[in-house]
């Protein structure tokens, strides 16, 4: 592991990337992926699990929350009974002190999506986080860390001494991507590309090439009217309540997690902390929890709807009716056989 402060490791920094930067690379899935997505409460996990129990698949749990040990009761994570019927992947992989970021998640995805198929099982992603939905299945582009003072203080020295156009012959030697991309009096590009060379021992062409969408997948949106959807939201809000959700939060508390960490700025957790805190009363912390809660699946459904090749099925059927629609449209999308179908 890299120790961001110290010159010599951070040269070496390529060996810390190299497990990540792998993982959104050249990944090749033996079969088209099935993904459910859309908006909290919507019914994908009930879908998810009839449809894998159905096909022999595995899921993999797209959920910012549920990553999380320690965060069932308001993330909405498989209960055990449902974890008995169908085996369920990345959650309760990070504890709440920790920052677990979609880099993570794709990295970890891809393991068990290479371990699911590797068995013989059907890979289901079944979640409603858009950015790791996105990142899994679209790659994205890493951030270079930034350039030690001393790093930076030498190309800047280089580039007075012999100038920006003999930099950019040395550029071409080490790096002919990015070189072309840079003119040769640009002083500045080129010190940043000579300072991550440096530091990472990868071109800076490497570091802005938007990995490939090597995933094939077949993705299914779920819907419902939004009155009905708030009526959910309303109703698993109780729920979750009434399953000891306040109970999850002042355990959390006093194991000592800090109320500032990202883990515990989610729905619900947030607004039960503030109770606990004497901030708000019960009531207003119930009535913004359901609030913004409404407000996320809002905001859920404008991303999903900017993803391409969604194809959407309304869920206010019932999970029954609503699998066999998603069914016929992975059908039409070849993402079964007809051997299978039948």
């Amino acid at each position: 592991m890299c120790v961001e402060n110290s010159t010599h490791a951070c040269l070496k920094y390529n060996r810390c990337v190299n497990p990540i930067h792998r993982a959104t690379g050249n990944f090749q899935s033996a079969q088209r992926l099935w993904v459910i997505l859309g908006p909290t409460a919507v019914g994908k996990t009930d879908v998810g699990l009839l449809l894998a129990e159905r096909w022999g698949g595995e899921i993999i749990s797209a959920d910012s929350s549920a990553v999380y040990r320690g965060l069932d009761i308001g993330s909405a994570k498989p209960t055990p009974d449902e974890q008995q019927r169908v085996r369920f992947h990345v959650i309760d992989v990070a504890d709440p002190s920790e920052v677990f970021t979609a880099a993570h998640f794709r990295m970890l995805a891809l393991q068990a999506i290479a371990d699911i198929q590797a068995r013989g099982k059907r890979v289901l992603i079944v979640g409603g986080t858009g950015l790791y939905l996105r990142v899994l299945l679209q790659g994205f582009s890493l951030a270079p860390p930034p350039a030690t003072p001393e790093v930076r203080a030498r190309w800047r020295a280089e580039v007075e001494r012999v100038g920006a156009p003999a930099l950019h012959a040395r550029l071409m030697q080490i790096d002919p991507a990015a070189a072309a991309r840079i003119h040769p009096n640009d002083a500045m590009r080129l010190t940043r590309a000579f300072e991550v060379y440096e530091m990472t021992g990868i071109p800076m062409s490497q570091w802005q090439r938007r990995a490939a969408a090597e995933l094939p997948a077949i993705k299914i949106g779920l819907t419902i009217p939004r009155p009905h959807l708030y009526a959910r939201i309303d109703q698993r809000v109780e729920t979750m309540i009434a399953r000891g959700m306040l109970h999850e939060v002042q355990a959390l508390l006093q194991s000592g997690y800090n109320p500032d960490q990202p883990a515990l700025k989610g729905l619900g957790y947030r607004h039960l902390i503030a109770y606990l805190q004497g901030r708000v009363s019960w009531d207003e912390a119930v009535r913004l929890w359901k609030r913004d809660t409404r407000r996320f699946a809002k905001h859920q459904m404008t991303w999903f709807r900017k993803e391409p090749a969604v194809r959407w099925v309304d869920a206010s059927l019932g999970i029954e009716q609503t699998a066999r629609l998603v069914e016929k449209l992975l059908m039409e999308q070849g993402g079964m056989t007809n051997a299978e179908s039948n």
